[in-house]
């Protein structure tokens, strides 16, 4: 099987397709929800991007080609789109206002409006600035280094968009490294950035070209289902053509700790990412513990990786993940909260959970809580429960991963 293309370079194919010079063909681009909300809020910005379903082609209009939009930005259920773009439209010499979901507005944007603000970025937004909507008036920035309290992709994409537009150098640094994407692929560009040990540099002035990218699947999404292959007994699944990029592929490391029979193969470099094939086969899972730089390597997979630490002998302490709390909705709190009601033990800590392995699981009836990471491990979850499991409010799944049941549903008929 193959899964859909990466949500992250997906965003960020069109964000940097739109502000090169010239003609960027991007193919396997996710049709989710989330990117193609990014994708509209640029088409709104002037920007020419023609999709047959299996190519995209955007008409780059340069660094400083974008037009003053006639409306309110809609990023949907994306943070990624509403963070990097804030970074992006700081920079630009028109207002604009970034919205969003009902979810959405509910997350924290002060961690990118604080720095913004010292590179000179005029932003306002609701709970003192916090929260969205945010109503942006581009100016002139200027490059500071910022040391970021968390390893946080978004925080660090949304900080080096906005030091394309800044005079000087701004520097981005981490506690741990996040994930690359942007730095690899600004590079990819023809941008002048320099990526550092934890973090990545870049200076004004630059420009972008356009380029042909090719989007590997996303491991986020293959998540899925190597731990499905995992927990159900005599299974052998081969998933092709997934990013492993090494600030991704945490989940196989912890699944690999964790007993799972993982194999990586025929390993390639696609448009600057890391390719590879993915074999798993059912295993025998055990506890173990999980934090340190490990987290942010696989901040996303953390409610299935819940499901295969449920599946697992013994207990899986979670650690360090306090991020989890400021997701889509919080997700430690979500994830205990249903895997209780499928009979695990569950011990809820303030940056993380204790989980203790359940011999089965029960079938029950739990809530996504309006995040697709949750409803679609609750259904794999299900796939081992005695007795039926129901998901409500499944429509979330759309934002990511659009054709997820129908592909499971493909793989079980196997």
């Amino acid at each position: 099987m193959a899964v859909p293309g990466d949500k992250s370079v997906s965003h960020r194919a069109v964000m940097f397709g739109s502000l090169a010079e010239g003609t960027t063909v991007v193919r396997g681009f996710l049709h989710g929800e989330d990117t193609i909300s990014t994708l509209n809020v640029f088409r709104a910005m002037g920007i020419d991007a023609a999709d047959d379903g299996d190519t995209l082609v955007i008409r780059g209009k340069g660094l400083h080609g974008l037009s003053e939009p006639g409306d309110v930005l809609d990023c949907g259920n994306s943070g990624t789109s509403m963070r990097l773009m804030t970074g992006l439209l700081a920079g630009q010499g028109f207002f604009s206002v970034l919205t969003g979901d009902r979810y959405l507005r509910a997350r924290p944007m002060g961690r990118v409006i604080e720095p913004l603000s010292r590179m000179g970025a005029t932003i306002f937004g609701r709970d003192g600035g916090a929260k969205a909507p945010l109503a942006i008036q581009g100016r002139t920035l200027k490059g500071i280094s910022y040391v970021s309290p968390v390893a946080s992709a978004q925080i660090k994409s949304s900080l080096l968009l906005a030091g394309l537009y800044a005079d000087g150098l701004t520097e981005v640094t981490e506690p741990s490294l996040s994930r690359d994407h942007s730095e690899r692929m600004l590079g990819y560009f023809g941008a002048p950035v320099e990526p550092l040990a934890n973090g990545a540099r870049i200076r004004g002035g630059g420009e972008l070209k356009g380029r042909e990218v090719d989007v590997p699947g996303d491991i986020s999404s293959a998540a899925f289902f190597m731990v499905a292959a995992l927990i159900v007994p005599g299974s052998e699944l081969l998933i092709t053509g997934v990013g492993v990029n090494p600030t991704r592929t945490g989940i196989i490391d912890v699944l690999t700790q964790m007993g799972a029979d993982i194999e990586v193969a025929g390993q390639r470099l696609v448009s600057g990412e890391p390719v590879a094939d993915l074999l798993v086969r059912s295993s025998s899972l055990r506890g173990i513990e999980i934090g340190g730089d490990t987290v942010p390597r696989a901040i996303d997979e953390f409610p299935i990786i819940c499901v295969a630490a449920a599946c697992a002998e013994g207990t899986t302490v979670l650690r360090d993940a306090r991020e989890l709390r400021v997701k889509e909705t919080d997700r430690i709190a979500a994830m205990a909260a249903n895997l209780r009601a499928a009979g695990v033990q569950v011990v809820e800590t303030d940056d993380g959970m204790e989980i203790t392995g359940s011999g089965k699981l029960r079938g029950c009836t739990v809530d996504s809580f309006g995040d697709h990471r949750i409803a679609m491990s609750m259904l794999i979850a299900g796939l081992v429960a005695l007795g039926g499991t129901t998901v409500t409010d499944t429509g979330c799944i759309a934002t990511s991963f659009p054709s997820f049941t129908d592909l499971l549903e493909r793989v079980c008929d196997r």
